[in-house]
């Protein structure tokens, strides 16, 4: 009974001990290396574990390089993964490259995945050109009339700038600017639409590929919609803004025409005021002229006849006055 749990015992430490070894020396994969003939020795896929690179990672496009004839080694491709580059797109890049002739060393290829690129994608667009389609782009032309153009921008990668280059965002922002360029300097929108492919022409001579990963084939323009009468439309809100502007001035004008009126009311409100104290004082300074006899009472009623008789005449002229504006009766 001992003997039996004794030889259990061994065996599940056995087997662990066998898992532990064949975890950090990956048989399989070098069995796959020797078969495809590719030498990697068994401590190099030792240290691999050790460094937490994962063997697979690096032995398969190992293999797959060296079937097709490239000249890369373990430390290349472990070094560009320990960099966080993608080992297998790298190769398959490599081997795309070789197949259209196209030279590119290691180094770029790694370089140009490690920038954030798909150095995949762009040796298979260095060989098949892609078509960039642009936004609806308006433009003016100096008639008033808006033009809605869409273009179609072939473009190919250019491997020696795919590092540092410009991407798709500057190709579609540059062939904007130079559609509305070149309607803007149209007389008459329908330039455009006779010979839009003056517009290509223009836009294709600008260079508009400096300085951006690509390489501009063609431009093509897709579309080409009438819009709306920007200058008519510009110059009646202009009109309008002049409207409101006179609108504006003249309610200035009434405000202060109603200010002033304001100014002369309170004015003769004032002068009223006066008028009525001063009529108040009129009998204070005759009692005080009786008092200090500079005023007799034959002048007071010499004085009071000359009033009266003005009074009556003020009177005969305002009845004078009404006989000549009645109407007359037959």
């Amino acid at each position: 009974m001992d003997f039996l749990i004794g030889s259990g015992f061994f065996l599940v430490f056995g087997i662990v001990i066998a898992s532990i070894f064949l975890h950090f020396v990956p048989i399989g994969l070098w069995i796959s290396a020797l078969a495809a003939d590719v030498h990697v020795g068994i401590f190099t896929l030792i240290g691999m574990r050790m460094r937490r690179v994962p063997p697979a990672k690096i032995v398969m496009p190992l293999i797959k390089a060296n079937k097709a004839g490239l000249d890369v080694n373990v430390n290349q491709l472990e070094a560009h993964y320990l960099a966080g580059g993608n080992v297998d797109k790298v190769v398959d890049a490599l081997i795309a490259s070789q197949r259209a002739q196209i030279v590119l060393p290691f180094e770029r290829s790694a370089a140009i995945d490690l920038a954030g690129r798909d150095v995949l994608e762009a040796v298979q667009m260095s060989v098949n050109p892609k078509v960039i389609e642009t936004p609806v782009v308006s433009a003016v032309a100096k008639n008033g009339i808006e033009l809605k153009i869409k273009a179609r921008v072939t473009v190919r990668a250019n491997i020696d700038r795919l590092v540092g280059g410009a991407g798709e965002p500057t190709i579609i922002a540059r062939v904007g600017e130079g559609i509305v360029t070149t309607v803007g300097s149209s007389e008459k929108h329908t330039d455009v639409l006779e010979s839009p492919d003056d517009i290509s022409k223009t836009v294709l001579g600008k260079g508009l590929d400096a300085g951006t990963a690509f390489e501009i084939l063609s431009i093509d323009i897709a579309d080409v919609d009438v819009g709306r009468n920007i200058g008519a439309q510009l110059q009646t809100d202009q009109a309008e803004a002049d409207k409101r502007i006179a609108q504006a001035k003249a309610e200035e004008r009434r405000a202060m025409a109603v200010a002033k009126e304001q100014e002369m009311k309170a004015y003769t409100q004032e002068m009223e005021a006066k008028v009525v104290e001063a009529q108040a004082e009129v009998p204070h300074a005759m009692a005080e002229a009786f008092k200090k006899g500079n005023l007799g009472v034959m002048d007071y009623y010499n004085m009071m006849n000359i009033q009266s008789d003005t009074e009556m005449r003020k009177a005969v002229s305002q009845v004078g006055k009404s006989k000549k504006t009645a109407p007359v009766q037959k």
